[in-house]
């Protein structure tokens, strides 16, 4: 007896698949977007900083302002908010820097909770199919009576394991894809907090 298809596991399975393949679909679409974005958050140029130093120390502080506006990245965001801000105490040009840290964490986070919520409800949905599929197979086998055979039985069980088995896989999947994405993002926040302390020393070197 050959092994069952992916397809005929997905046949099998009953509506349940149905949420379930919605569920894969947006979990790898998220993926793969917020990869990409990460990805480019994290890149970053070592000259950045030296040319934002020169800057400010000749005085440039448009030409500072414009470079970080022509560098997309979270980095030169902060940068970027943290030069708006000198003059001020070094206590404001912090706050501000740190609160756009957390925003631009948060815009980088978008999404993942939908993964963390997959990645628990996705077995549960397969459960569920699971138990239903299993309350089918014993109602046929009650009103077959004397009748049931054993193939009726196995028959039931096998198309309820469907489910538990899609379930599993696209729970597992969108877990271990949370988890990628979370540690990515929180390498962005420790290159963040680095640039930041760079920026508020650069503040406190003599001109």
């Amino acid at each position: 007896m050959s092994s069952p298809s992916i397809w005929s596991l997905f046949v099998d399975g009953g509506w349940i698949m149905i949420p379930l393949s919605l569920l894969a679909l947006i979990s790898i679409y998220i993926f793969i977007e917020r990869f990409t974005v990460i990805r480019r958050a994290s890149t970053y140029d070592d000259d950045f900083m030296k040319r934002i130093r020169d800057y400010i120390h000749e005085g440039e502080l448009e030409s500072a302002h414009n470079l970080c506006k022509n560098t997309d990245n979270p980095c030169a965001r902060l940068i970027d908010k943290g030069i708006s801000r000198i003059g001020r105490p070094m206590n404001d040009v912090l706050v501000a820097i740190e609160n756009t840290g957390n925003i631009e964490v948060s815009t980088l986070s978008k999404g993942l909770p939908w993964l963390a919520t997959t990645a628990a409800a996705a077995p549960m949905l397969g459960f569920l199919g699971t138990v239903i599929g299993m309350v089918q197979a014993f109602f046929q086998i009650a009103n077959a009576g004397s009748a049931a055979q054993i193939s009726t039985f196995a028959g039931g069980i096998y198309t309820a394991l469907s489910t538990t088995v899609a379930g599993l896989i696209v729970g597992i999947a969108a877990l271990f894809a949370y988890n990628y994405l979370v540690a990515r993002v929180n390498k962005v926040m420790k290159l963040l907090e680095a640039r930041t302390m760079e920026f508020m020393d650069l503040l406190n070197e003599p001109a």
